[in-house]
């Protein structure tokens, strides 16, 4: 779903929501691969723009900004092992962007108290910097989506 310029025709659409779909599917994927090998340092850096924000429902902190999200993902990649982003809906209109995502997550057994239920209904928002797109934050709550139309 996108609502690209008026003078920008059906392909040139399609164009623009695919080839987003393409670069955010690829940051979703360094981001799996790196959770699962344990480094935060790639989570925070190569994902997430410096000044990105992250809430969420049962969660009383907001993270913003790289050294607060380095200190979370530190603990995050420890306490859960692995995680899959599995985009549901998805817009973008030139440099901005947004995705909503189931969002699945495989505590540890002595951890599960400490994290929402999986999976979680979650926004990321993106924009294009310096000819690359970066998440510029999230915010999640308890759930899953359905398929959407």
């Amino acid at each position: 779903m996108t609502d690209a310029p008026a003078t920008a025709g059906p392909d040139s659409r399609q164009f623009e929501i695919e080839s987003f779909k393409r670069a955010i599917r690829k940051l979703y994927d360094l981001k799996e691969k790196a959770w699962a090998a344990g480094d935060a340092e790639s989570i925070v850096t190569k994902f997430y723009s410096p000044d990105a924000i992250s809430v969420g429902e049962g969660d009383p902190n907001t993270m913003v900004g790289r050294d607060q999200f380095r200190a979370a993902y530190r603990q995050y990649v420890k306490d859960v092992p692995s995680i899959r982003i599995e985009s549901v809906r998805t817009y973008v209109n030139g440099n901005a962007g947004w995705d909503w995502a189931n969002f699945y997550s495989h505590p540890k057994p002595d951890k599960k108290s400490l994290y929402p239920p999986s999976p979680i209904r979650i926004l990321f928002t993106w924009a294009k910097e310096n000819g690359r797109w970066v998440c510029k934050g999230d915010i999640f709550v308890n759930g899953k989506f359905p398929k959407l139309p």
